[in-house]
């Protein structure tokens, strides 16, 4: 391998050297013919021909001079402007393709190089970017499997006791089915979460009423709240149309009501609105739970964050990066207005189709 790139290396080198033999030789003689005509005229003499061979002799000395030098300059300006520049990249290609994603290249004077540079440190940021991200999602998701089953093994085992009575033997099954649907759940938000990342699943947009998309999605919810004593507060404009995936945007308003529930206390408030504002469908999901602190908001759309331990066992942290998915693949807008101890609210905006 090695003697073949050393031959191609000579080839080159000696193909370099013809051609600029070859253009040296034609310009020279050009220059120096034309030099000779006008002087001999100029002179009234005449050219004989032992002049002219020795003419032709220190022509063709100087073309194969000129050749060589210029080769030789040509080599040396393409190892220090060419060569280093390309071996850098090469090499810094083959870290990358072997997994070291920290690689990065200063940029060169040649503007072409230093573009390529610049993509090739971009495409490196963003691999070790996916790497991390990819580390912590294995990470995250073995904790959150590892959890419910730890639950359903604990039970099993208790229930194979045979001196625990009725009540014990139906609180474990409850716990071990709670766990299971957990387990459930999780599986189900990642195969989503995971379909939406990579485009698998498209929006198939159509025109529906808002509004009463809305009241589904809130009365689904109304076991949890009559269970808590909770507070419902509704604010919804009648024939609010939009133009967007229904089934897509149910889940936003699922998992925005449902953390809502499910991080009010016992008698508080939770608040749904939804308004035309200057062309846009505008839906606000209040509640006075416990509220997000601002470093806790950065984070909120992150896959499997919680900012609140206490919180752990009752989510996953999927439901929120399954909506910020879903808002960025239709298109739409989210923010998040809280304060810890006094509730959060999230405004969704979607363009209205109804005006």
């Amino acid at each position: 391998m090695n003697d073949d790139i050393k031959i191609k290396k000579i080839l080159r080198s000696i193909s370099h050297f013809l051609v600029i033999f070859l253009l040296v030789a034609f310009v020279i003689s050009c220059c120096t013919m034309l030099f000779v005509t006008l002087l001999s005229e100029a002179a009234d003499m005449t050219l004989t021909g032992d002049v002219l061979n020795a003419a032709a002799k220190l022509t063709l000395i100087n073309v194969v001079f000129l050749s060589l030098l210029l080769t030789v300059l040509d080599a040396l300006r393409r190892k220090f402007t060419v060569d280093r520049t390309v071996k850098r990249i090469t090499d810094a290609a083959k870290r990358i393709t072997e997994g070291d994603f920290s690689v990065r290249i200063e940029k060169t004077g040649d503007e072409a190089f230093s573009q390529i540079i610049d993509c090739l440190n971009i495409m490196a940021e963003e691999l070790s970017g996916t790497e991390t991200l990819r580390t912590d999602f294995i990470a995250n998701v073995s904790h959150e499997l590892k959890t419910p089953l730890s639950v359903m093994q604990n039970y099993a085992t208790l229930l194979k006791s045979p001196h625990i009575t009725e009540e014990e033997r139906i609180e474990y099954a409850d716990a071990i089915n709670g766990a299971s649907k957990r387990l459930a759940n999780l599986i189900t938000n990642i195969l989503k979460l995971n379909k939406l990342e990579n485009q698998q699943i498209t929006p198939k947009c159509e025109t529906y009423d808002l509004s009463e998309q809305l009241c589904e999605c809130l009365l689904s919810y109304e076991h949890a709240w009559e269970k808590k004593g909770l507070n419902i507060e509704t604010d919804i404009e009648d024939g609010v149309t939009v133009m967007s995936d229904p089934e897509m945007m149910s889940l936003v308003w699922n998992n925005l009501i449902s953390n809502a529930v499910k991080f009010t206390g016992e008698g508080g408030t939770v608040s749904l609105s939804v308004k035309n504002e200057n062309g846009y469908a505008v839906v606000t999901v209040s509640d006075t739970g416990c509220g997000i602190s601002p470093e806790v908001g950065k984070h909120i759309f992150d896959k499997f964050y919680q900012g609140d331990t206490s919180h752990a066992t009752q989510g996953n942290g999927l439901g929120l990066a399954l909506v910020k998915r879903v808002i960025d693949i239709t298109g739409c807008d989210i923010s998040l207005t809280s304060e810890p101890g006094k509730g959060s609210s999230f405004r969704v905006s979607i363009k209205n189709e109804g005006l």
